[in-house]
């Protein structure tokens, strides 16, 4: 299978979720659907095995039928994102060695960690990821995210970037991302090929003010981030907020009340998938919850609710 050579990625890269039969087992031609609408709905770039994927509650061989499953049915249609996150620098490494043997286009990790408590230091995790680098000859995006309990700073970021060649993209999910993203940008200058939002586009319209070149967002409803974001890089700002105005109630909805769950239960009202079941102990929101997540879609007339119809 080809790599994927367009870069720098730019747009909306969406987080796709992975998809379970009602008994928790893997549903791998859901999957491959879900895949589909993703791409039919504007997905300029897929991410899969994220922590919006559920990836914490994949075994290692359902992972890797997951990734092998979508980058076949992908076959580079759009980029690929794998998340290869772990703890050991040597099972990270073989994990992003098998994605790009896959055809991955990216790899995305978190610096390595391990429950509430075990952190590693500034000169442990520009070791960690010098090593990936060494290993791969496909670019690295770094996510900053809450969920590693690790402190990344915007120059020392720049700093990886700069020194090490794989190290060119940035997911930013931390607090303040848009001071974060600019500091980033005046740092690491040309070193930073891709700095990305990274908050199901909650932050999004401050992200791009601030110099994000990409959005890696929640799987339901690519084409109202399109809308966003295609109007934005093409330098029309009063069109990009209007859009994101309009779409605003429903990245919140998902954002604030319905997370993880929000792209499968869109996904099964339209027919794309037979369950939205998460994996226990997981569990669906409220069915009124859904209900409020259905009607602002309905009333945006979001195409995931007649794709698979």
């Amino acid at each position: 299978m080809a790599i994927s050579t367009r870069r720098p990625y730019r747009g909306v890269f969406p987080v796709a979720p992975t998809i379970f039969h009602d008994n928790g087992t893997l549903d791998l031609d859901g999957q491959r659907r879900a895949i589909d609408f993703m791409i039919d709905a504007g997905s300029q770039g897929i991410c899969i095995l994220a922590n919006f994927s559920e990836q914490f509650s994949l075994a290692d061989d359902e992972r890797d039928q997951v990734m092998q499953a979508v980058l076949r049915h992908v076959d580079d249609r759009v980029p690929v994102i794998v998340t290869t996150t772990h703890l050991s620098t040597d099972l990270c490494i073989a994990r992003s060695r098998a994605a790009q043997a896959a055809g991955a286009a990216m790899v995305m990790v978190m610096p390595p960690y391990h429950g509430a408590t075990v952190r590693v230091g500034e000169a442990g995790i520009m070791e960690f990821f010098r090593r990936l680098s060494d290993a791969i000859s496909i670019p690295v995006m770094i996510q900053d995210a809450p969920v590693s309990g690790t402190m990344l700073t915007a120059p020392f970021l720049a700093r990886l970037a700069r020194d090490i060649e794989q190290v060119r993209y940035f997911k930013i999910e931390s607090a303040q991302a848009a001071a974060k993203l600019r500091n980033l940008i005046e740092l690491g200058g040309d070193a930073i090929e891709g700095p990305w939002d990274g908050e199901e586009g909650i932050t999004l319209l401050a992200d791009f003010d601030a110099g994000a070149t990409g959005a890696m967002t929640g799987a339901g409803y690519p084409d109202g981030m399109r809308q966003i974001a295609d109007a934005y890089l093409a330098g029309r700002r009063d069109e990009a907020v209007a859009a994101y105005e309009r779409w605003l109630p429903l990245i919140n909805y998902e954002n604030r009340q319905c997370g993880l769950s929000a792209a499968k239960m869109l996904m099964k009202a339209g027919g794309i998938i037979a369950s939205d079941a998460l994996r226990h102990p997981l569990e669906l929101p409220h069915p009124q919850t859904r209900a409020g997540l259905i009607e602002i879609a309905r009333r945006l007339d979001a195409i995931v609710l007649r794709w698979g119809r």
